[in-house]
This record gives C-alpha cells, sequence and structure tokens, in this order.
C-alpha cells in the first residue's frame, strides 16, 4: 500500500527513532508498504519518519542512479543492485574528502541543493530478517544511506545548508510545511 510522505515541518520529522525487535508490530507489511511508497515516488531512499513512525528504519534502492553514464561501470553495476532494508543502523565511521552533490527529500519536495558529505562510511545495521552486517561503503551509495540515517537521527538535509541558502529557502519551506506544494504522490501535511 502506498503510504502518505511526511511533509516538512511535521515533527515527527525532528524526532530521534527509537530502536525495534523483530516482534515489531506489522514489520514486514510496514516494510512492503515502504518499498512501495517510494517506488511510486521515483525515490532511491525512505525513512520511516518520513511515514509517520519515529523508529530506526530505512530502506535504499539506489538502482536510479545507474543509469547514470558519467559513472563507471562498476559503480553503474553496484548501484543498479543496492536495495536494501536498514533496521537500527549505526554509522560506526565516516571518512574521506567530503563532496558536494545536489540532494532532494521526498519530504521536502522541489527544493534540491548541493550537500557535503564524506565520500566514505562504516556502517552496522540489521537486515528485515535481524541478520547483522556491518559493510564499508563509498560514493552515492554511502551519501544515500548518509542522508536516511540523517532521517532517524532528526536531522533533514536542509539543516546542512548555510544560513544564506537557508533564509532564500524559507518562504519555499514554509509553503511545503502549509500544503502550498505541486507534487504528483501523496503527502501528508502538518495540522495547522
Amino acid at each position: 500500500m502506498v503510504l502518505p510522505i511526511i511533509a516538512y515541518g511535521d515533527p515527527v520529522l525532528r524526532k530521534t527513532g527509537e530502536k525495534i525487535d523483530k516482534d515489531y508490530p506489522n514489520l514486514n507489511e510496514l516494510i512492503a508498504n515502504m518499498k512501495e511508497t517510494m517506488k511510486n515516488a521515483r525515490g532511491v531512499g525512505l525513512a520511516a519518519p518520513q511515514i509517520g513512525k519515529a523508529i530506526r528504519l530505512f530502506i535504499v534502492d539506489t538502482s536510479p542512479f545507474s543509469e547514470n553514464e558519467e559513472l563507471e561501470k562498476e559503480e553503474q553495476n553496484f548501484l543498479k543492485n543496492y536495495k536494501k532494508v536498514f533496521i537500527n543502523p549505526t554509522i560506526i565511521n565516516e571518512e574521506g574528502n567530503q563532496w558536494a552533490f545536489s540532494e532532494g527529500c521526498l519530504s521536502i519536495p522541489n527544493i534540491n541543493e548541493d550537500v557535503f558529505r564524506n565520500e566514505k562510511l562504516t556502517i552496522e545495521y540489521f537486515d528485515e530478517n535481524f541478520k547483522k552486517y556491518t559493510e564499508d561503503l563509498s560514493g552515492l551509495t554511502a551519501r544515500v544511506i548518509q542522508h536516511e540515517y540523517d532521517h532517524i537521527e532528526g536531522i533533514l538535509f536542509t539543516d546542512k545548508l548555510s544560513s544564506l541558502k537557508k533564509r532564500l529557502l524559507k518562504k519555499k519551506l514554509t509553503n511545503i510545511s502549509k500544503g502550498k506544494v505541486d507534487v504528483d504522490y501523496r503527502m501528508k501535511f502538518p495540522k495547522k
């Protein structure tokens, strides 16, 4: 089932997610709904707070990036097949040069801005079967994971922008929080 995506301004997007266990109610259904919701909105990642749940869960599907012809074949193939569920993740380490990339967010539609992030990370997490993994990732995959990880920490990509850029976006962000935005996927706006 396609769920509405929570819009900028809703307090759930600012909460730190709670850890969950394998007995979390309807977890498999929730993950399936999140996958369907992300695909419907043409996203590459979706965190539980974006569908109104302040828990430590996000999903990633980097396959849309695999069609970028500027990337090497090896990275294109990796991105094409990288589809994962992250439960109770912890970023162990971030390293490498900071690099800029134009990020967007399903909860903050029609706004894309350059965000600087480290090029590499090590993350520990459980998959949907509660099997534990530790992965070293880099490039676009690391960036998507850092963006989604921020969501479960109550951080939005706009928080990483300069104060000048934030002032320039203030009106657009206010409009999103009031539902004055044109999107082609379901959204839920903060109550007035």
